[in-house]
């Protein structure tokens, strides 16, 4: 067969990185038709969604966060929220290691290159597969999240915001399961410092949340 003499053609590190490649490239392609498969079931409420996104602990009492600082559990803005290093993130990373070691082995280039230049490959794909999925998780939940049913709901202020709407601050709190991040205004004469706890009293605009300190 083709691919048993294209493997017997190499040297020991091509198949070594073939051994790699071959079998994450199957794995890589399975998961592909499960969650393509998954999607659609989800799609008529047969099957539940399969990211690999992990759901904070919802457990607060009256919607205040108590102990739990929302700070460390979402941060959209920043390189904290990336999941790299999911099931699929390390098979995207096994595939890209494998199959860029095989072509550059093949191209005669030294082994102390190759191996650097393919972990390099492999973690680039790891992150942009995390900032892709974000972006998803992020763009669904926005399309699926009515900010009018934040009014009455308790948060925690993550950037100061600004007296008498001089300007806009951002808050967590908990909006129709998830914790979300928003805009912020306030009517208060004082800023309201990082870590303060608030209550949404009203919407300003469509997005921006008008809150009051507790």
């Amino acid at each position: 067969m083709f691919i048993v003499e294209w493997f017997q053609s190499m040297n020991l590190a091509g198949q070594i990185f073939a051994c790699v490649a071959i079998p994450a490239t199957l794995i890589l392609l399975i998961q592909t038709i499960l969650m393509i498969v998954g999607a659609g079931m989800d799609a008529d409420g047969g099957a539940d969604d399969i990211a690999d996104i992990d759901t904070p602990d919802t457990d607060t009492s009256d919607g205040v966060f108590g102990e739990n600082d929302v700070s460390e559990v979402v941060d959209h803005a920043g390189f904290e929220s990336l999941r790299i290093f999911t099931v699929r993130g390390i098979i995207a990373f096994l595939v890209v290691f494998g199959w860029v070691g095989v072509l550059m082995d093949g191209a005669g280039l030294k082994l102390w290159i190759t191996v650097p230049v393919a972990v390099l490959c492999g973690l680039a794909v790891m992150v942009l597969m995390a900032l892709l999925v974000r972006s998803v998780m992020r763009l669904r939940n926005d399309g699926n999240t009515d900010n009018r049913n934040a009014i009455g709901v308790s948060g925690k202020v993550q950037l100061l915001i600004p007296p008498s709407r001089q300007g806009e601050g951002k808050v967590h709190l908990m909006l129709q399961g998830a914790y979300v991040e928003r805009d912020a205004v306030t009517d208060d004469q004082e800023p309201i410092p990082t870590g303060s706890e608030v209550v949404v009293i009203g919407l300003s605009g469509q997005t921006t949340l008008v809150v009051k300190r507790k």
